[in-house]
């Protein structure tokens, strides 16, 4: 059954890892195929048995999306769904396009189930890199630890990190509104702030920053419109667009996290692997001492960056 925090459909686009990972393949936007799918929706309903089999209606017109796991999409649909009115409206989202995790409100992470709405950035299977290098961190820390989780979208990243980690403090922040409001849903021992990057923060924070966590946007502007169907239609620009080289936030964040870090603090950055390089040298350019880690077989690249110390040298992989 595909993981709600990874792509439910295929296509090909762009050799980019970042710009691969959200995919759909064939979305429907020809009238005659969306009138046939309402047309199956208002014929099928949720399944109240257990462990009930597909509807093949259902997988029919999921298939005929381009859903390459159909099967297990209508298992999900059908699941979510309280009654065939709502079955017919979600299916009728999903096969225009938009995200299997926004269409049933919920998105899996790090074997976390999270609230998600439409319109906020889905969390990706690639950023589980950024919570396992930070559990790695936590781990070498022998006080409890002040977490942030910049540009936190739903929460995600800063939640998974800090699971059973007891006596962390855990800060979330966003721009975005929506995804705020999410990431207060999900974020339920800790605190959510809504502003653009660090103005979003408590002043006592400055200087106690132990782990600084950011999945901020680095889709260079001119590439988003590569991006598939799902993604740049139904997730905010603001979650994709990095500017021109992709690379604006990852300054920004690079030139404020000296102030917020704590002596030996670490900043966790996710990144592409054509861009790694450059995000590691505004780090240091910034006054931190980066290295880059990755690309594992995702394709998952992480900039990790230190204040006040240098970082084991070299380029660790995998």
């Amino acid at each position: 059954m595909p993981s709600l925090g990874a792509s439910c459909c295929a296509a090909s686009w762009s050799a980019d890892p970042l710009v691969q990972e959200r995919r759909i393949d064939n979305p429907v936007d020809r009238p005659e195929v969306a009138a046939e799918v309402a047309a199956v929706a208002l014929e099928v309903g949720p399944d109240p048995a257990p462990d009930p089999a597909p509807d093949p209606g259902l997988v029919a017109a999921l298939r005929s999306a381009g859903c390459v796991f159909a099967e297990e999409e209508a298992l999900l649909l059908s699941a979510a769904a309280d009654d065939p009115d709502q079955l017919a409206r979600m299916l009728a989202r999903r096969v225009t396009g938009e995200p299997l995790e926004q269409v049933v409100g919920w998105a899996e992470f790090c074997g976390i189930r999270l609230d998600i709405a439409p319109g906020v950035f889905v969390p990706r299977r690639r950023t589980e890199r950024l919570v396992e290098t930070a559990r790695s961190v936590l781990v070498e820390l022998e006080r409890p630890a002040v977490v942030v989780d910049l540009c936190c979208g739903t929460g995600a990243i800063g939640v998974a990190a800090v699971e059973d980690v007891p006596g962390v403090e855990l800060h979330a922040a966003d721009i975005d509104p929506v995804a705020v409001a999410c990431a207060r849903r999900n974020v339920t021992i800790g605190h959510v702030h809504r502003g653009d990057l660090y103005d979003a923060l408590p002043g006592d924070l400055r200087g106690r920053v132990d782990i600084l966590l950011v999945n901020a946007p680095y889709v260079p502007t001119a590439e988003i419109e590569l991006m598939p169907r799902e993604a740049r239609l139904h997730e905010r620009q603001v979650a994709l667009d990095g500017g021109a080289d992709g690379l604006g936030v990852h300054r920004r964040v690079a030139v404020g996290a000296p102030e917020w870090l704590a002596e030996g603090g670490t900043l966790l950055m996710e990144t592409s692997r054509h861009q790694a390089s450059r995000t590691a040298t505004c780090c240091n350019e910034a006054g931190l001492h980066a290295q880059v880690l990755g690309p594992d077989e995702q394709g998952a690249v992480v900039v990790r960056a230190i204040s006040g110390q240098r970082p084991s040298s070299g380029r660790m992989t995998r």
